[in-house]
């Protein structure tokens, strides 16, 4: 493929708000963005880790970065007003599973009235042409189906991180069916897109297993796996940042683009989390000379979906998409960023020679 295949070109010059932008997700997002030439706001809270791909990176100085909650409405609003933006993809959420069990309310709070908040903020600000909601593959009715879930299927996700995401779609479907509608005169083009596992270079997040892999390998211990036989669609984050960005871009050229779209790699890359963390393993000692393994210690946390897989014929129908990089590629290139991160290394340029080599595949 090639750099015009993603549509990156439409970008230059484009006002684009990003919600979420010092997270993991949002931080290479608007490294693509800055690529592209775009001009980039970015609305959110604090990085939520220390370290954080967004600090290493100096991404704060790159672009108009907004710090703030996305569940205050006027100061969500004052930016809008002060950006005009054009494309508004919205990531900000309280994204971890655990996380929401010790506290639901906040969970609630940010993943569902935030996504009031922003869309309400679209529905105010008319210089909006496109919005994207990334909710997260999560959102279903788990059945543990040997098959893949399709966007008509019920939502309903079971713990509060995933009934949240699932309520965040319905707020999404009320205010496009109540204030987008072909009466209301508004050329706003809104989908969600529903996102499997993310994995990449910088993600320093709590309770993710590619994470605790690296923590783990830095330190010289051995990686502890809660439940290797759970089974989930694993991509390297570029994946689904390219998409967003083709789906805003569609869209915005042509609203019949709108919709719900599954996001996720091919049926090969639904991987048991104690193979994904063999294949870092492998990697790592590969390209480390150092040697790590692991070891399942279950500690009888709370619930999780044991099977969880995406159906994206739709994506690939309609946009005629195709993953890029299958998840050995996604591993040896988070370790490649692991190692430049410990030798202290230039990560911001790592992280844009990454995203060449992604385009120009």
């Amino acid at each position: 493929m090639t750099r015009t295949d993603f549509g990156l070109d439409f970008y230059r010059g484009k006002r684009v708000l990003v919600t979420g932008h010092t997270g993991f997700k949002g931080t290479w997002l608007c490294a693509i963005l800055l690529q592209a030439g775009a001009q980039v706001t970015g609305y959110a809270l604090e990085p939520p880790t220390d370290p954080s791909v967004f600090a290493l990176t100096d991404m704060e100085k790159r672009i108009n970065s907004v710090i703030g909650d996305i569940r205050d409405l006027a100061r969500l609003r004052q930016t809008f007003e002060e950006c005009r933006p054009e494309i508004v993809i919205h990531m900000a959420a309280q994204p971890i599973v655990r996380e929401s069990y010790k506290d639901p309310v906040y969970t609630y709070e940010t993943n569902v009235m935030g996504t009031v908040h922003v869309l309400e903020c679209v529905r105010t600000c008319e210089s909006v042409r496109s919005f994207i909601n990334v909710t997260t593959d999560k959102v279903y009715l788990n059945r543990e189906w040997a098959w893949g879930y399709r966007e008509n299927e019920e939502l309903n996700g079971y713990d509060p991180y995933s009934n949240s995401k699932s309520c965040s779609e319905l707020v999404t479907s009320s205010y496009k069916n109540s204030f987008f509608g072909e009466e209301s005169g508004r050329h706003t083009a809104i989908s969600t897109a529903r996102a499997g596992n993310v994995i990449g270079g910088g993600d320093f997040a709590v309770d993710r297993i590619v994470p605790d892999c690296v923590r783990a390998a830095l330190s010289g211990q051995e990686i502890i796996v809660r439940n290797p036989a759970s089974i989930r669609p694993f991509q390297h984050v570029l994946e689904p940042l390219m998409v967003y960005l083709l789906m805003a871009k569609k869209q915005y050229e042509n609203p019949a683009y709108a919709g719900s779209y599954n996001v996720g790699p091919d049926e090969t890359d639904c991987y048991a989390a104690g193979d994904l963390v063999t294949l870092f393993c492998e990697k790592w000692n590969q390209a480390s000379g150092e040697h790590v393994g692991w070891k399942n210690v279950s500690d009888g946390g709370p619930h999780e979906a044991n099977y969880l897989k995406l159906d994206c014929s739709k994506l690939k129908t309609t946009f005629g998409w195709r993953p890029v990089w299958n998840l050995e590629t996604a591993m040896e290139k988070i370790v490649e960023w692991t190692l430049a991160y410990r030798d202290k290394g230039d990560l911001y340029a790592l992280m844009c020679r990454q995203i060449e080599a992604f385009t120009c595949e």
